[in-house]
């Protein structure tokens, strides 16, 4: 049976319209929005690494030194300059010491005076004391010739009042070479703490080091506790390390460290944690540690960055799997695991991290179970993947970054 030519063409029309359609709901399923999320995985491995904490600091001197006067003044001189390595006791500079010198001038001489009243009290003490023994010695012998009835009573009487006088006078004299005693004290001792602000005005290195900075210049004023110098012991040099919180876990003091200077990136440097602070930066979320030199760089700037990795001991054999396969899902941290070929989120609980890429995994996975590292976009339970080897750069990096 022969059709027609109108048949024909409507049957033409249709098989194509069908053909169209198939094709569409093809490249819908393979390419569009219903087609499957490509995946790359990997298996939960039983394995063994080392941890490291990395962090960023700056080069400072554990032993510094400002010095500078007690008193506002004026500086007189500076005698070293930036860069200058100083010994202990070093005079490195000098303030205006105005009038102490003539203050000195006239301590000296009251000290002097003191002595002389105090010459002049001792003799008074001594004839004070002879008048108080021939007085007593008269009194005895009028108290033998009264009671013998050969003098009178008024004149034992006198006597007796005279060696009264005396004992009188011999403790005043007394008071008086106690009281010239104290006045030279005195006098010296004004001399001695003015001796003390004449030496403040000397600034002496208080130990060797180096300048590392001059902040005042002869003529100028600086007020008490002001730095005219700074004085570092460039052998006590350390890297002030900021690590993030999140991150410090394991940090203690003696742990071996590397630590690249910004003035030496091709140089790894030997180091170890010296300190762990106490406090952290609430602001910046970051714990401190003071990083020590195995030995100290030649050429080493105060100021200079500096990163450190600090080597953690090494974790037992346990579960690991890659960084990026974590995921957070409600605020849960977890990983898709596969299960008959389909994504389900599972809750774990991560331990040490490196800084390569690996985690250690405490809690929700056992080994050679599957999951999700990559994924071409966010997954749900259950939904349509299909696992490849690699996914696209562009596309790797947004599936690292969800």
């Amino acid at each position: 049976m022969t059709l027609s030519k109108p048949i024909r063409r409507r049957l033409t029309l249709g098989g194509a319209a069908i053909l169209l359609i198939g094709a569409f709901f093809f490249v819908m399923m393979r390419a569009g929005p219903l087609a499957p999320i490509k995946v790359t995985i990997t298996q939960v491995k039983e394995g063994s690494f080392a941890p490291e904490i990395f962090g960023i600091g700056t080069v400072e001197a554990r032993r510094s030194w400002m010095i500078g006067p007690t008193v506002a003044g004026r500086v007189l001189s500076v005698k070293v300059d930036v860069g200058d390595t100083v010994k202990a006791g070093q005079l490195l500079a000098e303030m205006d010491p105005v009038d102490i010198d003539q203050r000195l001038v006239s301590l000296d001489a009251a000290i002097e005076r003191a002595k002389s009243a105090q010459a002049v009290a001792t003799a008074q003490q001594a004839d004070a004391v002879a008048k108080r023994e021939l007085a007593g010695s008269n009194m005895r012998r009028n108290q033998d010739l009264a009671d013998k009835n050969f003098v009178s009573s008024g004149a034992l009487e006198a006597k007796v009042q005279e060696k009264v006088s005396a004992d009188a006078g011999l403790e005043s004299a007394r008071a008086n070479a106690a009281g010239a005693a104290q006045d030279l004290n005195r006098a010296k001792a004004d001399r001695a703490a003015l001796m003390q602000q004449r030496a403040n005005v000397r600034l002496i290195a208080p130990s060797d080091g180096v300048v590392s900075a001059r902040d005042a210049e002869p003529g100028s004023t600086v007020i008490a506790g002001q730095a005219v110098l700074r004085v570092i012991d460039p052998a006590s040099l350390w890297v002030k390390l900021r690590v993030d919180q999140g991150r410090s876990g394991g940090l203690a003091q003696g742990l071996k460290a590397r630590m690249v200077l910004r003035s030496q990136p091709h140089a790894d440097l030997a180091g170890a944690v010296a300190r762990v602070e106490l406090l952290s930066d609430s602001v910046t979320e970051e714990r401190i540690a003071q990083m020590s030199f195995n030995k100290i760089p030649v050429g080493v700037s105060v100021g200079e960055m500096a990163e450190a990795t600090i080597q953690l001991p090494a974790i037992a054999s346990s579960l690991i799997v890659p960084a990026a396969s974590l995921q957070r899902q409600a605020g849960v941290t977890g990983v898709w695991r596969m299960a008959s070929g389909k994504p389900a989120f599972v809750a774990v609980r991560i331990g040490a991290t490196s800084l390569d890429g690996l985690v250690q995994i405490v809690e929700g996975l056992h080994a050679g179970d599957e999951i999700v590292v990559y994924s071409q976009k966010p997954l749900v339970a259950d939904a349509r993947i299909q696992v490849v080897d690699a996914l696209v750069k562009s596309t790797a990096a947004t599936g690292a970054s969800q």
